[in-house]
């Protein structure tokens, strides 16, 4: 692309994910990130909502912070496919664009979003745990030009041992995927109505367009942990499967839920839904127990947002002792239990 043509582009995209006519949380989480972003490039913030009969959703991301909605609305989009959404997607970054397209880094984000960049020819940052303006390089380089009012998109690197910053100084849009809970929504305007654009590229269906010919909705009984006020989490020093048993009271007493660290989950004990961590969930919530939990920095990635965390280690050199809030050094079999036990009959009051 040439200096003309990246000026040309202007705005930051929202990729508004929506399945069974729902919009998914992360869409409201990147609008408050887009917003900021706006902001700093004194442009608007746009989500691009794509399916089958999902105007009526529009009202909700204005509520949320889109300036404007552009809705791609087609029987063939009544549910995600790769080819009919990236075509959908593809098509607006073409007509419209956007300087910056943030999606989702869900099932369905880590899908589109690399399809859509390679078909528009632009760079996609993935997993990103940080997204600003800023100049690119961060440093001024004699014999380099430094850019301004680049996207810079940071994230773990080499398997989360570093932090890479990474920008797209050469092409538009500058692309990134976000995972759930990293990013904030921001107070909800109420009564906010969406100023919409309708556009229809047109789809044929092509060899490329699977069918679907069954949809399976599996029934969870798991807790949705990136909801919880409080957490009580398991790690390796935990022991065993049964003796989860220990934080399922605690977790009991305090009216929270019980999540895990990777090691948990690899173990059998926890499912993967109940995963904090770079290969888990982000979580945010106001008190965090950290229960036999080493502190590794994948782990500590997906919770360091917490409110307050309390950690328990009988190893007092855990690398959990230095997020901490508190710390109790010693064995959790004998900690966790006196905890539970002062709880109840502090509550029982």
């Amino acid at each position: 692309m040439n200096k003309m043509a990246l000026e040309e582009y202007k705005g930051v995209f929202v990729f508004a994910q929506q399945v069974d006519n729902v919009l998914d949380g992360v869409a409201f989480e990147l609008l408050g990130k887009g917003k900021e972003l706006a902001k700093d490039l004194d442009t608007e913030v746009t989500a691009v909502l794509i399916g089958s009969g999902v105007k009526g959703l529009a009202d909700q991301l204005a509520e949320y912070g889109a300036d404007k909605v552009i809705v791609v609305d087609d029987p063939e989009l009544k549910d995600y496919r790769t080819e009919p959404y990236a075509h959908a997607l593809a098509s607006v970054i073409n007509e419209y664009k956007p300087e910056i397209m943030l999606v989702g880094a869900t099932a369905i984000g880590r899908d589109l979003g690399p399809t859509v960049s390679a078909r528009v020819k632009t760079g996609l940052t993935a997993d990103c745990t940080m997204l600003e303006i800023g100049d690119f390089p961060l440093n001024a380089t004699p014999g380099q030009e430094q850019s301004h009012n680049q996207l810079l998109m940071t994230r773990p690197a080499f398997g989360g041992n570093t932090i890479a910053t990474i920008a797209c100084p050469y092409n538009r849009p500058q692309m990134a995927t976000v995972r759930p809970g990293v990013m904030q929504k921001i107070a909800k305007i109420e009564g906010a109505k969406a100023n919409v654009v309708e556009y229809n590229p047109g789809f044929t269906p092509d060899n490329r367009y699977v069918e679907i010919l069954n949809v399976v909705k599996a029934v969870k009984n798991t807790a949705n942990i990136m909801d919880a006020k409080i957490l009580v989490s398991g790690g390796r020093g935990v022991g065993s499967k049964e003796n989860f048993k220990l934080l399922d009271d605690l977790a009991e007493v305090l009216g929270g839920t019980v999540s895990c660290s990777r090691a948990v989950v690899e173990n059998g004990w926890q499912p993967v839904d109940l995963q904090v961590g770079q290969t888990g969930k982000t979580v945010r919530p106001q008190i965090y127990f950290a229960i036999g939990i080493s502190g590794a920095i994948q782990h500590v990635a997906g919770m360091e947002d917490s409110d307050l965390i309390v950690a328990i280690n009988k190893d007092e050199d855990a690398p959990i002792f230095d997020v901490a809030d508190y710390g109790l050094v010693g064995d959790l079999n004998k900690i966790v239990p006196a905890l539970t036990a002062a709880l109840k009959a502090e509550m029982g009051k």
